[in-house]
């Protein structure tokens, strides 16, 4: 803990003014500015994609949006989301995320007892309290159940494996970027370089389109507000999906790598393109399933309170991710690209968890965020089908 000084006052100031402080902290404790050096370094990235791409980014809004257009708040260890917990476990904590109907049936077998009446939190934390972290995430990784150990993932830059041949230093404005990612992370990466002037296609399954079309239409309409919608079955279409993946300048991708592997659709099956910057955002590294909240818990990025860790913002391994992602997109068409970028949101959460904190001061405003502005409706599923098979074949033909 560091003591305070006039620059940690002032990123306090701009921590709680930014609604971030609303955010973390106990529902009914004092909220937490003791990370505010993490909106210090999203700063340092946001200004680094608008040297790279000339598009305003402010990391504020970035970190704290989709929380002012929900309207949530702090919820200590209740994520502002209200999907993942912080459990207290036999030796430390851990945090488990139940957001989707399939973890919500897996947890009997997580318990191993034959059904859950009513909410399961309350057994799930009697569980918790008798097992080790590691067993508990271990566990809940053979149920496919999204969970993180406190602070497991050591600090990652995003790595880069050589693809192909490099192009020449290209702008943003022009390319053609297949968005085949979903929820947060990668959504926000391919709408700033939308913002850019990149033409990017946002491609869904029809059986299984992205979850946060469910939800609240303002956050899906501020992250995908910009792009087309292309929609195919991944299976019987996987044909036409590799031909836009082959014309495309840049592809972002959230699937684990057997899941496009066993279709062919992976770097490795689609035709070479010279330049073409692959970006794969991961949870972790070891492909388990994660979402934001527990990814930010397992590199250890959490507020403190007298009796332990609270969630810090409102799943902020996602947007911390999505700006990271988008400044090393940037730096890759700088250097001509043809890079595989691995980016893990634990890791990246595990890198501004590493950062200082800073001792509260008393006077510090904490107002909630304020909502971003939503520009342009995102397109409903498939509506530009037409339009993206006529660039893809426009691509194609002047690539012959």
């Amino acid at each position: 803990m560091v003591g305070v000084s006039s620059a940690s006052f002032e990123w306090e100031s701009r921590w709680g003014s930014s609604g971030l402080a609303h955010l973390t902290g106990l529902p009914d404790g004092a909220p937490d500015f003791s990370r505010a050096y993490v909106l210090a370094r999203a700063e340092q990235v946001a200004a680094a994609v608008r040297d790279h791409t000339g598009v305003a980014v402010e990391a504020a809004t970035l970190l704290t949006g989709r929380a002012a257009l929900l309207g949530l708040t702090r919820g200590g260890r209740v994520s502002a989301g209200g999907a993942t917990r912080l459990l207290a476990a036999a030796d430390g904590w851990c945090a488990l995320t139940l957001s989707r109907p399939e973890d919500l049936a897996a947890v009997p077998a997580l318990l191993q007892i034959d059904d859950v009446a009513g909410d399961p939190w309350p057994m799930l934390q009697l569980w918790a309290a008798t097992h080790l972290a590691s067993a508990i995430t271990e566990r809940a990784a053979l149920l496919d159940i999204p969970a993180a150990a406190l602070g497991e993932v050591a600090p990652a830059s995003p790595t880069i494996t050589r693809l192909g041949g490099q192009a020449s230093r290209r702008q943003l404005a022009g390319l053609l970027v297949a968005d085949l990612s979903s929820m947060w992370a990668g959504p926000l990466c391919g709408q700033l370089l939308a913002c850019a002037g990149a033409t990017v296609v946002k491609v869904e399954s029809p059986r299984r389109p992205d979850g946060t079309r469910t939800g609240s239409r303002a956050f899906f309409d501020w992250v995908n507000g910009q792009k087309l919608s292309y929609c195919l079955d991944f299976d019987s279409q996987a044909d036409e999906l590799r031909a836009l993946l082959a014309v495309a300048d840049i592809v972002i991708e959230g699937s684990r790598p057997a899941a496009l592997a066993r279709r062919r659709l992976g770097p490795d099956h689609v035709a070479p393109r010279e330049g073409r910057i692959w970006l794969r955002v991961n949870g972790y590294a070891d492909d388990r399933p994660a979402f934001g909240d527990d990814a930010a818990v397992g590199g250890g990025l959490v507020g403190t309170a007298a009796d332990g860790p609270v969630f810090c913002g409102d799943a902020i391994a996602d947007p911390l991710t999505g700006l990271e992602a988008a400044r090393a997109v940037a730096e890759s068409l700088r250097r001509g690209g043809g890079e595989l970028i691995q980016v893990s949101m634990a890791g990246v959460a595990a890198t501004y968890a590493a950062l200082p904190t800073t001792m509260s001061v008393a006077g510090c405003p904490a107002p909630p965020p304020q909502p971003p502005p939503v520009w342009r409706a995102a397109a409903e599923l498939g509506a530009d089908d037409e339009t993206v098979r006529r660039l893809v074949s426009e691509k194609g033909c002047l690539a012959c």
